[in-house]
């Protein structure tokens, strides 16, 4: 028996897995539709990127998670993954079945429809349960159909049909995936989908060859104004600098260092002092030491000088 669902309700699943199909109408215009699937722990959050399975990512480390090819059948396009929930480690607590399309958003997508089929059936079987996904503005780029979450011991499926306008990026986001989308592959092509490809930044105008930088000469002429100077050139400790140009001023040495020697000139000739004739003069004796005696009187005899009156006799 074929359950037919409606948005927000479910059904208690009896299989041990989980075939998931989605079929839509092609017609000229409509976006290509790609199935996923997420396992998500406890938190509602994948326990690693491997937790996302989709076109690049086809299947699970585990092998309990699958994406198959594309078919073409007579009701038909058909996208398909499959999930061996009896095998699932007791870490996942729901399994999210997602519709992602490129080109355009879902409401150029007709007849969009998600069937159930129990994986270990017959191939021809009727689905358990369908349900017809319509999106609830029509802008959205990525759907939520559905989730398969434990209940007790066994399984139920929860139709939803909540959308991203994001498309695929957003879906992982909201999951806990880091997802890097556009980002060009190695050979330097198109942007390729995967697991880590983020959105194309703003490109970079490719920067052709540098031209070498000119030597210093002996000034540059502006936009207007004179003639300016160009900076000294220096030369290496203990070599010759190069030839200055006419307007070269030169350096001037560091503090401490010999200042340059300019060429010496001949030094002048000393002034002539007068010359002077100098008259002897007369003596003086030094202070505490005997006076001179002169050699006589006017008669050529020799006299004392006055005595004081204790030398004088009576």
């Amino acid at each position: 028996m074929t359950h037919v669902m409606v948005k927000g309700s479910n059904i208690p699943l009896d299989v041990s897995g989980i075939r998931a199909v989605l079929r839509w109408s092609p017609a000229a215009g409509t976006p290509d539709v790609d199935a996923s699937v997420l396992l998500l722990g406890p938190d509602g959050r994948v326990r690693s990127d491997a937790d996302f399975v989709f076109y690049n990512a086809p299947r699970h480390p585990s092998g309990l998670a699958r994406h198959l090819p594309k078919k073409r059948g007579p009701e038909g396009l058909t996208d398909t993954v499959e999930v061996d929930l009896a095998a699932l480690d007791p870490g996942v607590d729901r399994v999210v079945v997602a519709a992602s399309c490129d080109g355009g958003p879902f409401r150029l997508v007709h007849d969009l429809v998600l069937a159930l089929y129990d994986a270990a059936g017959p191939q021809h079987a009727a689905p358990v349960a369908t349900f017809d996904v319509v999106p609830d503005t029509g802008q959205e780029t990525a759907l939520i159909c559905g989730e398969l979450y434990r209940r007790g011991s066994g399984w139920k499926f929860r139709a939803l049909g909540q959308g991203y306008a994001s498309g695929l990026v957003g879906l992982a986001t909201e999951y806990g995936i880091a997802v890097d989308d556009g980002e060009p592959d190695s050979a330097g092509g198109a942007p390729s989908h995967g697991r880590h490809q983020a959105p194309p930044q703003g490109a970079t105008a490719a920067a052709g060859p540098t031209a070498p930088m000119p030597a210093p000469t002996g000034g540059f002429t502006g936009a207007a104004g004179p003639t300016m100077p160009a900076a000294e050139p220096a030369g290496a400790y203990g070599y010759p600098l190069p030839a200055p140009y006419p307007s070269h001023v030169p350096a001037q040495p560091a503090y401490g260092y010999p200042q340059p020697v300019a060429a010496a000139a001949p030094p002048p000739p000393p002034p002539q002092r007068p010359v002077v004739h100098q008259q002897p003069q007369q003596g003086y004796p030094a202070y505490g030491y005997p006076q001179p005696v002169a050699a006589g009187g006017a008669d050529g005899q020799f006299k004392l000088p006055p005595q004081g009156p204790q030398f004088q006799h009576a």
